[in-house]
């Protein structure tokens, strides 16, 4: 640090009189010491953070700079770079002015439905499915436009991960879970999917318990399934559409906050088409 300060204002003063101002300071160094360090080979450790620096630069940046210290690890790690500590990551990113988004006062998202008839939880936090088409789950994250707040709705499927229907909207009405869940049906049909042996999961909220709603799944064969209060999905271990909503908000494409609405759906789409799993959970 002392180094780097004297190589800042030698130019302008000169290092033998910035070496003797700092004498009666706590930074204090003599010039042979200066020009001994300038002369020094840089050490392995300065060598590696060099290198690592940039990986961590490109990591950054490949995800719209909204990845804080956290999720740089994980990407890294999944990029067989294993040997780097977190801690190291830390340090390099807040040395070199990197941060990631933080999350702000956010909507509401999920307002309880009517608490008479509801079905049972088929799943039992257990978000694993053997092939296509078992296991569904929904949920509605909300993104930060500069126009205001949009709501997505989407509908994975658990045994790739894949967002199968979205859709996004203005406002929470029952139609936006609806079209979700619609674009879903109608992309597996399409293929010639057997839904016969599916189940959709969700948490309680409105949408998903509207009559609509719960008619056309009971239109298409599929059987609805409710997760218990507070604990429908299990996002400690980030494998469900809770944990893609919570990315989603706060990463590109569709999370970034320069999307504007007059573009509605467009990052969405993009976003919707990568495989849950490789996104980095919130």
């Amino acid at each position: 640090m002392i180094v780097d300060f004297i190589d800042e204002h030698k130019g302008e003063h000169g290092v033998e009189p910035i070496c003797r101002a700092l004498q009666d300071t706590d930074a204090q160094i003599a010039p042979s010491t200066y020009y001994a360090t300038k002369k020094r080979p840089a050490s392995a450790r300065a060598l590696r953070d060099l290198a690592l620096i940039t990986v961590i630069a490109r990591v950054h940046a490949t995800n719209y700079g909204v990845y804080g210290a956290r999720k740089v690890w994980h990407a890294l790690k999944r990029e067989g770079h294993t040997d780097v500590a977190r801690c190291t990551v830390e340090r390099l990113m807040r040395v070199n002015g990197l941060r990631g988004v933080s999350k702000e006062k956010t909507p509401r998202t999920t307002r309880p439905g009517d608490k008479d008839d509801i079905p049972e939880d088929f799943v039992n936090r257990q978000f694993v499915a053997s092939c296509p088409n078992e296991l569904w789950v929904a949920d509605i994250t909300y993104i930060k436009t500069h126009s205001g707040w949009v709501y997505a709705s989407f509908v994975m499927d658990m045994y790739s991960r894949y967002i199968v229907g979205w859709q996004v909207a203005t406002s929470l009405h029952t139609r936006l879970a609806l079209d979700a869940l619609d674009m879903a049906l109608w992309a597996r049909a399409r293929a010639g999917a057997d839904l016969s042996s599916l189940v959709h999961h969700s948490d309680r909220g409105a949408q998903y318990r509207a009559v609509r709603y719960t008619e056309r799944l009971a239109e298409a064969g599929a059987v609805a399934s409710v997760g218990s209060k507070g604990d429908s999905y299990d996002c400690e271990d980030r494998v469900c559409a809770t944990a893609w909503g919570l990315t989603l908000v706060t990463t590109g494409p569709a999370g970034c906050p320069r999307v504007d609405v007059s573009a509605l759906g467009g990052g969405v789409h993009l976003a919707a088409g990568r495989v849950g799993s490789d996104l980095i959970g919130a």
